[in-house]
């Protein structure tokens, strides 16, 4: 993707815009020669790793720009975003609807790129050998609406029971009789809502309870603080994005998952082709605005996109989008579409 197609591979800012992006080779341009500028992205946690790197990388071909980067989460990145406070916004979920009407009244357009697939990683303490896979009916039995006060695996043995007869899954039970200490992700991130989305709901909705997780469990908007909790607690029970498990693979295990076609761990290879039943799409959110405003994001996001961009992918521990769908996101950046999710 590096070249003269579309604006993708522009490495450097030059004072001449039209040359660097309709027909100026990337290869050419002078490292050092961008004009000033300045790019704030916020938004996930679990995105943020992506975005760091690709800034860092950008920066050493442009020091003239500066690049903030942070993740206190999806939910609250959007705020900022729908606010015009951020250029970029990091997101571990689509874009909600709620969240779309705030951003248009605002007269923010989010132009929408699916930068990465992710696969939740639900993790236990590392020397757990009790517990090696769950089902969705065991999550819920353990970390649903209905498990509030279960201090103990074993607690939700009779619940996870009721789940089965209901054809509806628990089929691990029963669990260990040991003390139960969940570590998560709060509402402001989007790994919450995906996790929300993709395990509990559908299993709610059946019993007509609340979809959202247990409210007595200690959640966190920082990954580094639900790693401790799950490494500290021969009990635990918790979940993250891929990249933090494999960070620390050495601290926690993951559990395989079995989503009805058996017990699947997470890795690339099973994320990449579905067969990892939680995995989920990563993305970024552009403001149209600042692609057209200023030439330092435009540029930014033509080198999130190019080859030396995307490794970032690779490097933060997340699994590439197929080159054809990755094609796909770029066709809709160069046209500066402003495309959202089905939510909006």
């Amino acid at each position: 993707m590096i070249g003269k197609t579309g604006c993708l591979g522009v490495l450097v800012l030059v004072t001449t815009l039209a040359a660097a992006a309709c027909g100026g080779d990337a290869a050419t341009t002078t490292a050092g020669s961008g004009t000033p500028g300045q790019i704030v992205i916020s938004g996930s946690s679990t995105v943020e790793p992506i975005s760091a790197r690709v800034a860092e990388a950008f920066e050493a071909v442009n020091p003239s720009v500066a690049i903030s980067v942070d993740g206190p989460g999806t939910s609250d990145g959007m705020v900022l975003f729908c606010n015009g406070e951020t250029d970029i916004s990091d997101a571990s979920r689509e874009i909600k609807g709620s969240e779309l009407e705030t951003c248009l009244a605002n007269g923010i357009e989010p132009i929408e790129i699916k930068v990465a697939i992710d696969g939740l990683s639900v993790l236990a303490a590392h020397d757990n050998t009790a517990v090696s896979c769950l089902d969705f009916g065991d999550l819920y039995a353990l970390l649903g609406s209905e498990s509030v006060r279960f201090d103990s695996w074993a607690d939700a043995d009779q619940l996870a029971a009721e789940l089965a007869a209901a054809g509806l899954g628990g089929a691990h039970a029963p669990y260990p009789d040991v003390h139960l200490v969940v570590t998560g992700p709060g509402e402001e991130s989007g790994t919450f809502d995906s996790f929300v989305d993709l395990v509990l709901a559908g299993i709610a909705e059946s019993r007509g309870t609340d979809e959202l997780p247990r409210i007595d469990y200690l959640s966190s908007p920082n990954d580094n603080v639900i790693i401790s909790g799950i490494r500290d607690n021969p009990g635990s029970l918790g979940w993250v994005g891929y990249a933090f498990f494999v960070e620390n693979q050495n601290l926690v295990k993951a559990l395989e998952i079995d989503g009805g076609d058996g017990c699947v761990a997470p890795n690339p290879e099973t994320i990449a082709s579905g067969e990892y039943p939680i995995a989920r799409p990563l993305f970024i959110y552009v403001s149209k605005a600042a692609a057209e405003e200023k030439p330092e994001v435009a540029a930014f996001v033509d080198f999130y996109l190019s080859a030396e961009g995307i490794v970032a992918v690779d490097d933060a521990g997340y699994v590439r989008l197929p080159d054809e769908e990755l094609a796909t996101w770029v066709a809709n950046w160069e046209s500066r579409t402003t495309k959202v999710g089905e939510d909006g």
